[in-house]
């Protein structure tokens, strides 16, 4: 009986032994993680995706916000950094005070610069307005005093086992906010300037960061640059022409709807506001008249007498855009993988599962967002004497007597146009 029972238990065993899963191999779990991480990339990607259309829908003003929050994860990820390139022999590298000043600075800089740009685009209402114009008036001296205590407090804190990092914090903190706060400031420009001059370019870099991608691992064999080994000339080239043909098509159909092209009036606004406006000159359609042989070659061509075609100026601008996106944009990329290779971090953090830091997804559009900013005020943008810019010089300019001489005398020109007004 035991003798039976021994082997029925050995079979046991045995069936038992049978039945456990052999362990994977090295190749195999490398698979499996690599697909675990493909998923998780490409959710965390189209959730990034529907979050920013959400925004883009709402308005400006959420528009606006999410700026200010991938600026905020940004520069706590470059901050945090200071902490890796602190030498051993200074201590734990940091004070008492010194993440409260960080962020103390931080919020004066924005504070500093979101006034700024609330006052020029909406001067119609803050100087019209009894109580945001002692804000208006005095928005500069404040920021000023803000900015003046935090420097007092950053000295008064000084500690002398930690001079050395803090001065380096001190400097750290204000080069960041110089890079990264302030291009958010350009970038919050653009969007009040007309949501078109924040989308368009934004997808540009996105367009040619994955059209790199496509062609480098189909082509690629030709390294570009040793700071990122993977980045190749073949996907470089190849996204160039794709992100000019992209940013044609793409920046065509967006300007013919007036949400994405006219300029904030008011935050409350959405894509289901009903927004309309006189459209700046460069969204509307012209006719380039063709010369000798092209009309021939067009007209036999189509079958038809073909001696214009039709254009919008901001096409052209959508070429010149294009090319920045294509040939300067990847440079901030590049500039951001000698920085990571200079604390020997493969990404900036994790704030977005699958995708590494904030600063990852960033980098180029910084970069592009300021030259948006420049290249529109100084080439595009048009300037007119409007209502707010009008208020903002009479409550600056003119004494009380003067305001009430001068609401005289409009009151005058306007009964002279035959239009009733009662003071």
């Amino acid at each position: 009986m035991n003798g039976g029972h021994s082997a029925q238990t050995e079979i046991h065993e045995k069936d038992h032994v049978k039945k456990e899963p052999l362990p994977l191999s090295r190749n195999e779990a490398e698979k499996n993680k690599k697909k675990q991480n493909l998923f998780v990339r490409t959710l965390w990607t189209l959730i990034m995706i529907s979050g920013f259309l959400a925004c883009l829908a709402m308005g400006h003003a959420y528009m606006i916000l999410l700026v200010f929050v991938c600026q905020s994860l940004v520069y706590r990820e470059v901050t945090a950094l200071f902490a890796l390139g602190v030498s051993k022999g200074e201590g734990d590298g940091k004070d008492p005070w010194s993440k409260t000043l960080n962020w103390y600075f931080f919020a004066v800089t924005n504070y500093f610069l979101y006034g700024e740009s609330l006052i020029y685009y909406f001067k119609h209402v803050v100087f019209a307005d009894a109580q945001l114009l002692p804000f208006a008036t005095n928005h500069r001296f404040i920021s000023f005093t803000l900015y003046t205590i935090g420097f007092v407090g950053f000295v008064a804190s000084l500690q002398r086992q930690y001079l050395k990092s803090q001065f380096g914090l001190f400097c750290w903190v204000h080069m960041s906010l110089l890079v990264i706060v302030v291009s958010s400031h350009f970038i919050m420009n653009n969007i009040l300037e007309g949501l078109i001059w924040f989308w368009v370019p934004a997808s540009l870099v996105i367009c040619n960061d994955i059209f790199a991608y496509i062609w480098g691992i189909t082509f690629g064999r030709t390294p570009l640059i040793k700071l990122s080994p993977k980045k190749t000339v073949e996907g470089f080239v190849g996204a160039f022409f794709s992100t000019i043909v992209f940013g044609l098509v793409w920046g065509t159909l967006f300007m013919r709807s007036d949400y994405m092209t006219c300029p904030a009036e008011n935050l409350g606004v959405n894509a289901f506001s009903g927004v309309h406006c006189t459209p700046n000159p460069v969204f509307v359609w012209r006719e380039w008249e063709l010369y000798g042989p092209a009309k021939l070659v067009l007209s036999t061509l189509f079958g038809r007498p073909v001696t214009t075609i039709p254009y919008a100026p901001y096409q052209l601008h959508l070429l010149v855009m294009s090319c920045f996106a294509s040939l300067v944009a990847p440079f901030g990329g590049f500039f951001a993988s000698g920085f990571k290779r200079a604390f020997d971090i493969k990404d900036f953090g994790h704030s977005i599962p699958g995708h590494g830091g904030m600063t990852d997804r960033m980098d180029c559009q910084f970069l592009m967002g300021v030259f948006t900013y420049v290249y529109y005020s100084s080439l595009i943008k048009e300037h007119h004497v409007t209502v707010g810019s009008v208020l903002q010089l009479i409550v600056s300019g003119l004494t009380i007597e003067e305001m009430q001489e001068l609401l005289v005398n409009l009151k005058g020109i306007l009964e002279n146009k035959g239009v009733t007004v009662e003071v």
